[in-house]
This record gives C-alpha cells, sequence and structure tokens, in this order.
C-alpha cells in the first residue's frame, strides 16, 4: 500500500472540501439562502480560497481549474452582497480594491524601519565583516567568525505588513524609517500578500501580533505587458518595473493597485508578540516561508567571507537571468542575538550591509543612429553616443532593437538619452530624456536599402525586423564568418571579427568552404600577419573539422537554430544528410523544435547554395556525423526525467552538473512542481528544498546523482 506524504494528504483534503463545496454552490439558491447558513457557507469558502490562492500564488502550483476557482469567488461575492455584514478583512473578495482615497495617512512604525549602509566592493564587505568581528570580540569577551545570510537585494518598495492575530491589519511604507503611508487597501489586492496566516493549519496557531517586512516588486515580463498595455491606452509608461511597483502602491485608488501585476517577497521581521522566533535570520525565512509568506529562494547562509564574496560575484554576473530586477546582495550577521550586540548607527544597522552592483545606466548624447546588417540578413538599427563609462566600460554605441523600438519611445537623434548595459554585456538604449530637449532634435526612419549592398530591404509579415534578402550581401557574409569560427561553433581560435573581415574583404573567403582551402602564402599577404600567427590560425581551422555535428549545425547560420537547439537535432538525426532529408513534421515533433524553427531548416536545406555548401565541406573534410559523446542516452534511468538542482554540490559547478543530466537525456528546471522527479540538494539549499519536501519529491545529494547517471 502507498504511503502518502503529510503535504499530499493536506492537498488531498483541500480538493476533497473544495469539490464538496462546488457541489454545495451549485445546489444552493444562493439569493435565496438564510443568514445563518450563509454565515456557515462564507466561511468554508474563505479558508478553502484562500488556501487556493497561496498555493496559485506563493507557491505556483494550483490545484484546481481557474473556473472552479473563478465559481467559488463568485459564490463568496453574491453572500457577501447580500449580507454585508459577513465581509471580514481577511476575504479575498477585499483583494479587488475598495472606494478611492483622498490621502494617505500616516503610520508610526513601532520599530524604525533601518536604511542599509552600502558596500561598493569586495574591500567594503571586508572592512564591514572585520568591524562585525571586532566588536563582537569585544562584547563575548573571546573572538568569533560568525555566520552571514546573504539575500538578493530586490529593486522594489519596502513593505511593512502588521498582522494580529493571523489577520493583516497595516500595510505600511517605510517613509522615513520613523513613519510611512498607511497603504493597507492596496497591499490587500496584491495576491502574493497573505490576508491571513497560517495558510497551512499544520504550522499551529498565529502570532498574537507579527510584522514583516518585505519587498513589493513587480516581475520584468508584467512589467513589459503592463507598459505595452498604458502606451496601447495612450498612458504615461514606466522608466523600469521598480517606481512600476511604486507608482502602483501609491495609488489613491486601490482598484488601480490591483489592476497592476504586483509581487512581494518577505525578508525579514519587526515586533512579534505571541510566538517563538528563530535566533537565525536564515531560519526566520525559512518560518516565514512556512506560515505562508513567498521567500526568495536564492537566500544562503555562509559560514566563511571568502564564500559570501563569491556569492556576490556570481549575482553580479548573472541578475539578468531572474525575471525580477535585482540592484545588490544584502548581506546580515545571521545570528539575532548577536544582531542586538552590534545595534545601529543613525539610521542603518551595523549588522547589515548592501552589498550593491556596479551602475548600468548613464545618460548621454544620441549623436546618430545607424544600421548594422547581420549573418541572417537582419538589419537593426545601432546609436552612435557621445561616449560615456557604464558599469566601468566606455560605451559609445548601443542597440537600438528595432524601428518599432525607436517609434515607441520617441527617441529622436540629438537626444539625451538613458543607456544601459543589459546582462553587463551588450549597452541599449531604454529612454530619451524628454524634459532636455532643445527643439533640434530629428526624427529617425529606417532607410529603404540596404546599407551594404544596396539591395531593398524586405519586413516580413508579423515581424518587427526588416532584412536584406541579398545572397551575396557582404556585410551578412562577414557576420556569418565570425560566427561560424565563435567559441560555441567551430571554436576556431584567433579568427575574431577583424580577422573575419580581412579574410572576407580580401576575397580569400568568399564562402563558408573556402576557409578550409586557405593556404600558408594567403594568410602571409594579410595586414598583420607574420609566419607564426598564420600558422596557429591555420592549425586551429584544421583542428576544427573535428568538431561535433551540433556545432557545425549552430554555425552555419540556421535561423532559429541555436545552440540547444542544434544539439536537440543531433540527438533525434546521426548525420547531416539525415537532417537534410526529415519531413516538416519530423523536425516539428522534436520537443523543443517547434513548427516555426521546422520550417525555417528545411528552407535552408531547400536551396541549392546550401546544399552545395554542405557537400564542399564534407569534401574538405569537416565532421559530419554525429559524435559518440553526442548520442541520445536511450538507456538511461533518468531519460526524460526533470531535475531541479538547489544550494552548493561539494565538487560540481552548477553548470557542470547540468551539463551531466542533459547529456544523460534528462531535463533541467529552475523551479520544483509535481512534474519534478528529483531535486538534487547541496549546501545551503533554499525553499527548493522546503517545496520538494512537501511534495514528497525525492532528493539526491551530490554523490546520489552522481551514481543515479552510472559515473560512480
Amino acid at each position: 500500500m502507498e504511503t502518502r506524504t503529510a503535504p499530499q494528504i493536506a492537498e488531498a483534503r483541500l480538493l476533497e472540501a473544495t469539490h464538496a463545496l462546488l457541489k454545495t454552490v451549485r445546489q444552493t439558491d444562493l439569493e435565496a439562502i438564510d443568514r445563518q447558513k450563509a454565515k456557515a457557507l462564507a466561511a468554508r469558502l474563505r479558508e478553502v480560497l484562500n488556501q487556493h490562492a497561496y498555493r496559485y500564488y506563493v507557491l505556483d502550483h494550483p490545484l484546481i481549474p481557474d473556473a472552479d476557482y473563478d465559481l467559488l469567488m463568485q459564490a463568496l461575492r453574491k453572500l457577501e452582497a447580500r449580507f454585508p455584514e459577513l465581509v471580514t478583512p481577511d476575504s479575498p473578495t477585499q483583494r479587488v480594491g475598495g472606494p478611492p482615497l483622498e490621502r494617505f495617512e500616516k503610520v508610526r512604525h513601532p520599530e524604525p524601519l533601518l536604511s542599509l549602509n552600502n558596500a561598493f566592493g569586495e574591500e567594503d564587505v571586508r572592512a564591514w565583516y572585520e568591524r562585525c568581528c571586532r566588536m563582537l570580540a569585544e562584547q563575548l569577551g573571546h573572538p568569533v567568525q560568525p555566520a552571514v545570510t546573504a539575500e538578493l537585494k530586490i529593486d522594489g518598495l519596502a513593505m511593512a505588513l502588521t498582522y494580529e492575530n493571523g489577520v493583516l491589519t497595516v500595510g505600511a511604507t517605510r517613509g522615513d524609517g520613523i513613519e510611512g503611508e498607511n497603504v493597507t487597501q492596496n497591499v490587500r489586492t496584491i495576491p502574493a500578500v497573505p490576508l491571513r496566516i497560517p495558510v497551512d493549519p499544520s504550522v499551529g496557531p498565529p502570532p498574537v501580533r507579527l510584522e514583516v517586512r518585505g519587498e513589493v516588486y513587480m516581475r520584468k515580463r508584467d512589467f513589459e505587458r503592463l507598459n505595452e498595455q498604458l502606451q496601447a491606452r495612450g498612458e504615461r509608461t514606466f522608466a523600469n518595473p521598480r517606481n512600476a511597483a511604486a507608482g502602483s502602491v501609491r495609488q489613491l485608488n486601490p482598484q488601480v493597485t490591483a489592476s497592476r501585476p504586483l509581487s512581494f517577497f518577505a525578508y525579514g521581521i519587526g515586533p512579534v508578540e505571541g510566538a517563538e522566533v528563530p535566533d537565525s535570520q536564515y531560519e526566520v525565512l525559512q518560518w516565514l516561508g512556512r506560515l505562508g509568506f513567498p521567500v526568495n529562494e536564492h537566500a544562503r547562509r555562509f559560514e566563511q567571507l571568502e564564500d559570501m564574496l563569491e556569492y556576490c560575484r556570481y549575482w553580479t554576473e548573472h541578475r539578468d537571468e531572474l525575471d525580477y530586477e535585482i540592484d545588490g546582495v544584502v548581506l546580515k550577521i545571521d545570528h539575532r542575538p548577536w544582531q542586538a550586540l552590534l545595534g545601529a548607527i543613525s539610521n542603518a544597522p551595523r549588522w547589515a550591509v548592501a552589498y550593491k552592483f556596479p551602475a548600468r545606466e548613464a545618460i548621454t548624447r544620441l549623436l546618430d543612429i545607424m544600421v548594422s546588417v547581420g549573418r541572417t540578413g537582419v538589419v537593426k538599427p545601432v546609436a552612435v553616443l557621445e561616449p560615456v563609462e557604464v558599469g566601468g566600460v566606455t560605451v559609445s554605441q548601443a542597440t537600438l532593437h528595432n524601428e518599432d523600438y525607436v517609434r515607441s519611445r520617441d527617441i529622436r537623434i540629438g537626444d539625451l538619452v538613458v543607456v544601459i548595459r543589459a546582462g553587463d554585456v551588450i549597452p541599449q538604449v531604454v529612454r530619451p530624456v524628454v524634459e532636455a530637449r532643445t527643439g533640434n532634435e530629428r526624427l529617425w526612419r529606417m532607410p529603404e536599402r540596404c546599407p551594404s549592398c544596396g539591395s531593398p530591404l524586405v519586413r516580413l509579415p508579423g515581424e518587427a525586423d526588416y532584412y536584406c534578402v541579398a545572397s551575396d550581401c557582404p556585410a551578412q557574409f562577414v557576420r556569418l564568418l565570425e560566427h561560424f569560427a565563435s567559441r560555441d561553433a567551430m571554436d576556431i581560435e584567433g579568427m575574431g571579427s577583424q580577422v573575419a573581415r580581412q579574410l572576407a574583404e580580401s576575397g580569400l573567403v568568399r564562402r563558408l568552404s573556402d576557409l578550409y582551402r586557405l593556404k600558408l602564402e594567403d594568410l602571409l599577404k594579410l595586414e598583420g600577419f607574420a609566419e607564426t600567427r598564420a600558422r596557429n590560425l591555420l592549425r586551429a581551422i584544421e583542428a576544427s573539422k573535428q568538431r561535433p555535428l551540433s556545432r557545425l549545425l549552430f554555425g552555419l547560420g540556421i535561423r532559429h537554430v541555436g545552440k540547444t537547439t542544434a544539439e536537440l537535432l543531433v540527438q533525434r538525426f546521426a548525420s547531416i544528410d539525415e537532417l537534410a532529408a526529415a519531413t516538416l513534421d519530423e523536425l516539428a515533433a522534436i520537443e523543443g523544435v517547434g513548427p516555426i524553427t521546422a520550417e525555417s531548416i528545411a528552407n535552408w536545406f531547400r536551396v541549392e547554395d546550401n546544399r552545395r555548401l554542405i557537400e564542399e565541406l564534407k569534401e574538405l573534410g569537416v565532421n559530419m556525423q554525429r559524435l559518440p559523446e553526442e548520442a541520445p542516452a536511450a538507456e538511461s534511468p533518468v531519460r526524460a526525467k526533470t531535475f531541479v538542482l538547489t544550494g552548493a554540490l561539494p565538487h560540481l559547478t552548477r553548470k557542470e552538473a547540468e551539463e551531466l543530466i542533459k547529456r544523460a537525456g534528462g531535463r533541467v528546471a529552475s523551479s520544483v512542481s509535481r512534474n519534478t522527479d528529483y531535486v538534487v540538494v547541496g549546501e545551503n539549499p533554499g525553499s527548493k528544498y522546503d517545496r520538494a519536501r512537501q511534495l514528497g519529491i525525492p532528493m539526491l545529494d551530490e554523490d546520489g546523482l552522481l551514481r543515479l547517471l552510472g559515473i560512480k
């Protein structure tokens, strides 16, 4: 007999209660129900709806269809409309927003909401930590090396939520740290904010009084969608997700707030009465999660200074992988009694510091807009800027994406513009500083002809980009040649953009196959090439012949075929000839490919010039077969299984672990759900670990993963 876990039992009970309620609602005449029955039914509806809202908005794990949830919500609204005295503060109907306010009332915080001192580099972090160690040693009478909890610094609006006997009573902004604005009606509309705690009855009775501190924010995808809606209505758009979140919370009309896609992360507590609170900041986060509050999964506790610095370095590089903005890392002495010993100075605690990421935004003058031609023929506008330093790099050019992007943001030549470095790599113009206009700025339009070959530009139906469709366009070939030689493609060392341009413009390489016909005397004719450099490049070109087939497919520049798609194709087709002969249906049937990419692949192989290129490369000795390491793991026990990784593994990096799983035919997901097969747990795991325990999902350490993969 199968043994069910406690979370599975709780889910089963909730589903049972839900189905019973649905049956009752469908069979009851809500217009004729008496008050006593209405009161009992409303209480059951509130409890069940709040539990489902928690699973949907906090756990991202809905149990019932939206239609069933809507039916129950509609029934509760009818009961409350008929008997207004049944409305309670924790009713999910109160999330829709009340009547507009004339102004926000002031709220005095029971304990000050302190700001944080900033650390602008690793030396600042070291100085902060050493200062904490020194002060604690003086207080305790012996040296200590305190653990530190590191949390992502969410770029949003700080919020203090007060709960009395488990019910949300006050939501207040930080304000000046002593007094904030009462935005309770608005906060009630945020789905991720519990109206009552605990959501899970197994947690026990709620504290008599609890202040939860956190950040209201807006996800990037929601921000983009909101701006599109505002623009379509002719309303002013927001500059960034933080401004959108703050502006949405500070609306005098709560119904406007209710219409905005806001989210919330809890990161700490204020005064607590009637509950035992953990002595560890990291454990406080876990406790808040058990109470039903969304807590960021990336928080970690570290014993060593170097480990916390590595955490800061990691998120400096990887912050753009998140669907929300972060502007740093908050470091806190983990032991809360030691926090009290360290105390505060002025308006900032001594026991915490904010490691701030390097600035990635600057204002400069847009001097001109030119266009560039990519390897697939796509023509993109490029901003020519007065040189400006952004995040430690001098930027003189930036992307403007496409003509629609320039028009929708009303970016003009001569404008002062805001420039950011997306992903710390690609600079882009995000908006003009309209207030600084003089009237001398000029509108820009996409040219009608390719700047490289003069052919007419074409805008394909349903696409935002223009294309040069000339097969002999020299600009396209230079980009293709550079891409073909890149690290993720054929990895030809010593052949960067400058060499690719030299080879193309000199006429030595007119098509990709010409690369493999180059001779020493050819390269010696080029500027900057002595014999040693020329021989090294020829050796690198020769070595590239043995690259895996997926590298070749990626390097050919087939539209929509990225590195991952190329790997998927090679797992299905053992040679380039098999791939070329594949039908559209066979290509589209590959998971992760899809009909648009399939059509692009099929069209590429239909072109006679492309087929001739493959034959030439084949005759010149370039590998056209799937290598053993690219073969699918047909008998692997993890084939088609989904893995989630959390915490730091002792020997493998996350990238190495993911690569091993994928090589064995498994999949790696970013979040835990009922479809997850295994969770790989390392040191200091996040909320994914708790979620896996709730769902009863098998967990593996590094050794267990390696054994499952047959490596150990």
